[in-house]
């Protein structure tokens, strides 16, 4: 005997039920795609705004353990209610085949209306569609949040036995890299300049690099001997294309001072006017001229060593290592060039780290070159883990110093060593071994 169709007052409650339900499923669909695919930054703007929805959205994705939890319980109530509600109506409707035919029927509507449709439109525009569902999720998340607890706890419980360990702050350390890989699509995909993309990831990169690895090196600094004669040490300043040189006493690791071209003029025509003329400067002391030297460790970073140049009204200082011993000299502008690519005016050598391309695709480095610089001027990727230069990089993975003439390849490329210096490496010729 087959079943009769009536549609009495029990179906249609039941079906206004069920619709409602879908409706919510397709609530929480939404709300789950919005807020976690909703950007904090633009967030962040809007709130600074004034708009009130963005501020709530920003408070409850900061436990993101929390909100996916809360909403996919009530997702899960919804959707499993509404396929039972169904399936009794169906069963009721036309007996045992009732069941095949609901299953097929709320899996099209849960799958249109209820994932598909609401998940399109919050991807469409996330941070609107999260502002808006900000207050009932809100709501949501503090009437389930004894539940989601208690379930959150037995999930750890379960990852610990198999070694899992769960944070739910990683997405802020891991924010640096989601910057950095916008930057490097935007970039692949035309949008983000190169010198852009540098100069953003150059200020990032400040507060993990450490002074040590963009200093002079010692045996490039340009020291005046305090010994020396007045009339010796102003024909060395004015020859010099540095306006601060650090002044040293018998040997030249005895920093005693750092002289200021324009004050060491300043005093030296003072001392003119006071003889009457260009004279030998008999009264004239360096000493009195000459600024107190201002040391820092080498593990400094640059981020601090930045602020710390700002506070101090001062753009030079010596690097020392551990025990105290000269390392190399750095000043505020070798830090800007790291965000802002290199700084030259008329009194900077042309040649200083000069890239020349050649025509087989082989590059001519200078092997004082830092790796980062090298990286950045031809958006290649070696390592500077073990080393600042590349003549470092060369010595490190071939375990020696290499002789002129010798070749190595190694991450890629082929390194030849060009010039060599008593144990320097001076001049390198690099090409990929892969041509892109």
């Amino acid at each position: 005997m087959e079943p009769t169709i009536t549609l009495d007052s029990a179906f249609w409650i039941t079906s206004a039920a069920i619709l409602t339900l879908l409706v919510l499923s397709g609530f929480f669909s939404g709300s789950e795609t919005a807020l976690t695919a909703a950007s904090r930054g633009k967030l962040r703007v809007q709130a600074d705004k004034g708009n009130r929805g963005a501020e709530r959205a920003l408070h409850i994705t900061e436990d993101s353990e929390r909100l996916i939890g809360s909403v996919l319980l009530g997702n899960n109530l919804v959707n499993i209610l509404s396929t039972s509600l169904a399936t009794a109506l169906f069963t009721n409707l036309f007996g045992d085949s009732g069941v095949a035919l609901a299953t097929l029927i709320m899996t099209l509507l849960v799958l249109i209306f209820a994932e598909v449709l609401p998940k399109t439109y919050a991807i469409t525009n996330p941070e609107l569609a999260a502002a808006r569902v900000s207050a009932p999720i809100a709501v949501v998340i503090r009437l389930f949040s004894p539940m989601v607890a208690a379930v959150r706890l037995l999930v750890r419980g379960v990852l610990r036995i198999f070694g899992v360990q769960t944070d739910p702050n990683t997405h802020i350390l891991a924010l640096r890299e989601e910057i950095e890989g916008a930057l490097n699509l935007g970039h692949s995909e035309g949008v983000v300049e190169k010198e852009d993309r540098d100069r953003i990831l150059g200020a990032l990169d400040l507060a993990e690099r450490t002074v040590e690895e963009i200093m002079l090196h010692r045996s490039g600094i340009e020291m005046i001997n305090g010994d020396n004669e007045p009339a010796a040490i102003l024909e060395q300043c004015l020859a010099s294309s540095h306006t601060r040189l650090p002044v040293y006493r018998d040997e030249p690791e005895n920093i005693i001072g750092v002289i200021h071209a324009k004050d060491l003029l300043r005093a030296m025509y003072k001392e003119a006017q006071t003889e009457g003329g260009m004279a030998d400067f008999k009264n004239f002391k360096l000493s009195d001229v000459a600024m107190p030297p201002y040391f820092i460790p080498d593990t400094t970073s640059l981020d601090d060593q930045m602020h710390q140049f700002l506070r101090r009204r001062t753009h030079f200082a010596l690097v020392v290592d551990e025990y105290g011993a000269l390392q190399g000299l750095i000043t505020l502008e070798d830090i800007l060039e790291e965000i802002v690519g290199e700084i030259t005016d008329e009194f900077d050598p042309d040649a200083d780290h000069v890239i020349r391309h050649g025509d087989d695709g082989h590059y001519m480095i200078d092997g004082a070159m830092t790796i980062r610089d090298l990286n950045r001027a031809t958006d290649w990727s070696l390592p500077d883990d073990e080393a600042n230069t590349i003549a470092g990089l060369v010595i490190h993975e071939a375990q020696m110093i290499p002789t002129q003439g010798q070749v190595f390849s190694f991450h890629g490329f082929r390194f030849e060593v060009i010039e060599r210096q008593g144990n320097r490496i001076t001049r390198l010729r690099i090409r990929p071994l892969v041509q892109s």
